[in-house]
Parts: structure tokens; sequence; C-alpha cells
């Protein structure tokens, strides 16, 4: 086997072992740590053109 392929192998199979852990991290995360929906605020109401002021 020449020298050039078992480099490439070597870099092949780190990245495929470096993604493989990645996929179960955030598989892992994302099925532990549900996502938080945040509440919708409350749109202050706007003021009615001409009304009177309380200054």
């Amino acid at each position: 086997m020449s020298p050039i392929l078992t480099i490439f192998l070597l870099i092949a199979g780190w990245l495929a072992v470096a993604g493989a852990m990645l996929w179960g991290l955030m598989r892992i995360s994302r099925h532990h740590h549900p996502q938080v929906q945040a509440k919708p605020q409350d749109v202050p109401e706007k003021p009615v053109a001409g009304a009177a002021s309380a200054h």
C-alpha cells in the first residue's frame, strides 16, 4: 500500500469517527434537553389618536 493511500485512509477514518461522534452528541443533546418555547410578549395597546392625555 502506498504511503499516500495510507495517509488518505487515516484522514478519512478520522473524519468518519469525528462525524459519528458529533452526530451522536447532537442527537443526545436534542433528546435530553427539550427546546423551551418562549412566551409571546404582550403587545402594548396603541394610544388612540386625539385621546386626552393624563399629564
